[in-house]
């Protein structure tokens, strides 16, 4: 992190914090924690804040705009499409304000699902995993997000790992309905949005495999090049140009490139997998 970079960090932590205390006087609130990059200190001039607000509801509307409005006169409140959320960006400094509200209930039952049930999901099944685990407390009424983080340090659950690479893996080429197949027959029926978004697809899949494979939770989908090469001890050689190959290779008219370049994609990872004592199909 460079010296601006370094000053604009700190500038959004300040910020960060006075918000967070005013969330916090609210009787709704359990808990305040800041996430994402600014919190890990791996932000930069475009990074916004990412503050986790904990309560069975959201503080009012009335309560969250006239937070909002002392910095942006024209916030968006109540933002559901990502779940329930306010954007809004602080006028003196620029810089973007994201607030996330989140029950208890339901932050536990995500947590649960990975570390006690060890169920996987079709690309990043452990982000909600990533994010608990890097959460900077504000406040915590009752000790709460305390508990929470806690059992979010626990290790890598082996079960886990399996269930990951054994519902992830498969949907790169080796099932029926693997993406490959579809990005395929997307290529087949010039269907370029459609090949577009199975690429995507399938390279969610391909860094759960991943993350999996080296026993790290999944930080999401920003700057995954740069996580698992930060992350990550085995990988594949050449993975980063094998990953920006493909994606340049779905642009038209070098998208018939794009078969060739996702098995090799594929081809590379097995090894590493059977190394493991996977079953590679």
């Amino acid at each position: 992190m460079n010296g601006r970079e370094s000053g604009v960090v700190n500038t959004a932590l300040g910020l960060a914090r006075a918000i967070a205390g005013r969330m916090a006087t609210e009787p709704a609130v359990t808990a305040v924690a800041l996430g994402g990059s600014i919190a890990t200190r791996a932000g930069d001039e475009r990074s916004d804040i990412d503050l986790y607000v904990f309560g069975d509801a959201p503080p009012p509307v009335e309560v969250r705009r006239a937070i909002a409005t002392a910095h942006d006169p024209r916030p968006e409140i109540g933002n559901t499409a990502f779940g329930p959320s306010d954007e809004w960006s602080d006028g003196a400094t620029g810089i973007g304000v994201d607030l996330i509200y989140w029950s208890p209930g339901w932050i536990e039952d995500q947590l649960g699902r990975v570390l006690d049930r060890h169920e996987a999901s079709v690309g990043y099944s452990t982000a909600f995993w990533f994010t608990i685990r890097h959460l900077r407390p504000h406040s915590d009424r009752d000790g709460w997000l305390g508990t929470l983080l806690a059992k979010a340090e626990q290790p890598y659950p082996e079960p886990l790992r399996r269930a990951i690479i054994a519902l992830n893996h498969p949907l790169l080429r080796a099932a029926r309905s693997s993406f490959l197949h579809q990005i395929d027959l997307a290529i087949a029926r010039d269907d370029p949005v459609s090949v577009q978004h199975r690429t995507a697809a399938l390279l969610a899949s391909y860094t759960d495999v991943l993350f999996a494979l080296n026993r790290q939770p999944h930080p999401g989908e920003k700057r995954v090049l740069r996580q698992l090469a930060a992350r990550c001890s085995r990988l594949p050689s050449g993975f980063e140009t094998d990953v920006l190959g493909v994606l340049a290779a779905t642009a038209a008219p070098v998208e018939r490139e794009l078969i060739g370049r996702l098995n090799g994609l594929v081809d590379a990872l097995d090894p590493l997998l059977d190394a493991e004592g996977f079953v590679v199909v």
